[in-house]
């Protein structure tokens, strides 16, 4: 089981940084074949969820998402760049990070609206959360999409 720790963003250290956005690039850039602006501005102003494990060349990450405070991005809360490492897939890691941003948001946040562009296929694991879609289907970078509240 990962080592689970929350970091703002001057709190992470380069090599995080750097993993992170390693991470975030294998799945969502090269793996789905999107082409976008990864560091879209959003960074700076969230909580950052890191899931770790030792590893042969010490500590890996295996499981990340990040927590957008109301009015950063949305005039809601939001979740997003929620990835597991393709080796790490099996474990249900994806939940137990959605889980974790979840209690976090509610911890720091009580009763504030949740507002995510979750990826079309993921609709169903979103909906397991108490997620709802709204509006149609939409092309983002290459890849469905759909607004989903909460």
């Amino acid at each position: 089981m990962p080592h689970w720790k929350w970091k703002t963003f001057p709190e992470l250290t380069l090599d995080e940084l750097y993993r992170l956005l390693a991470l975030r690039q294998e799945v969502f850039v090269v793996e789905q074949r999107s082409i976008y602006q990864d560091a879209d501005g959003y960074d700076r102003g969230s909580h950052h969820l890191l899931g770790t494990e030792e590893g042969p060349d010490g500590a890996q990450l295996v499981a990340y998402l990040r927590v957008l405070p109301p009015g950063l991005k949305y005039p809601e809360a939001s979740l997003g760049r929620v990835v597991t490492a393709p080796s790490a897939r099996r474990f249900g890691y994806g939940k137990v990070l959605v889980e974790k941003g979840l209690a976090f948001l509610e911890e720091h946040h009580p009763r504030t609206p949740i507002r995510i562009g979750a990826q079309n296929y993921l609709r169903r694991f979103y909906e397991g959360f108490g997620f709802r879609a709204v509006g149609d289907v939409y092309d983002e970078d290459g890849i469905p999409h759909v607004d989903m509240y909460r």
